[in-house]
């Protein structure tokens, strides 16, 4: 059952959707911690969220903007303003779709069908020795725990995993940050590589990522 996040401030359009939600099978999630938004979202971890443009203490759009530097979890918009700049917005910040109050609640439940059917359908699925990697929601698994992976940490580990006992140099793991409009510096990617080899050693791999001095890394 996919777990959809409500991130609306009127209680009861929240009702509402909650109901809409839970009679088509769905299991609906509503934030109430607006004030930290993005580390709640972090928690609850969603398979999409319905995201309304005006909510305190954020913007939607920005708020939509910093969930894209961690996550590709799938975001519809849903708000009261009909206007083609909201919109535009939107889309090049990230968002899945877009849907205006008052809306056809047989056409949102189509919506969210149809951008879960498509985030499914290109969800890649592959391990790493008992671990399961699923690329498109940045989690690592194994029976026991679970890590959620940046955008970025992802991107490096998927790269060192196609190349896994190569050595990748650090030019190619930033070559490839860029090729995916990731723009970080070498700082940035030696703290990114940090991060990674802590998360792995949360969850039993504290030597997956191995350093070849003066050359770069191999994923062994």
């Amino acid at each position: 059952m996919e777990r959809i996040l409500i991130i609306e401030d009127d209680k009861i359009i929240c009702s509402e959707l909650k109901t809409l939600l839970k009679n088509s099978e769905y299991e609906p999630l509503i934030l109430n911690d607006f004030k930290n938004a993005l580390k709640e979202i972090d928690k609850i971890n969603p398979d999409l969220i319905l995201l309304d443009i005006n909510i305190p203490y954020i913007n939607g759009e920005l708020l939509l903007k910093q969930i894209r530097i961690k996550s590709n979890i799938p975001v519809i918009m849903v708000t009261s303003r009909d206007s083609e700049t909201d919109e535009v917005l939107s889309i090049s910040y990230g968002a899945d779709d877009y849907i205006t109050k008052p809306y056809n609640p047989n056409i949102l439940l189509l919506r969210i069908g149809a951008v879960l059917k498509r985030v499914n359908n290109y969800q890649e699925i592959t391990k790493y020795k008992d671990l399961k990697i699923n690329i498109q929601k940045g989690i690592i698994s194994n029976d026991e725990k679970e890590i959620i992976l940046t955008k970025n940490e992802m991107i490096i580990f998927s790269y060192l995993l196609n190349h896994q006992n190569k050595i990748v140099t650090r030019d190619e793991l930033m070559t490839d940050l860029w090729n995916n409009n990731e723009y970080i510096n070498d700082n940035a990617l030696t703290v990114n590589i940090s991060r990674l080899r802590a998360k792995f050693k949360e969850i039993g791999y504290e030597y997956a990522i191995q350093t070849r001095k003066g050359i770069g890394y191999i994923l062994v």
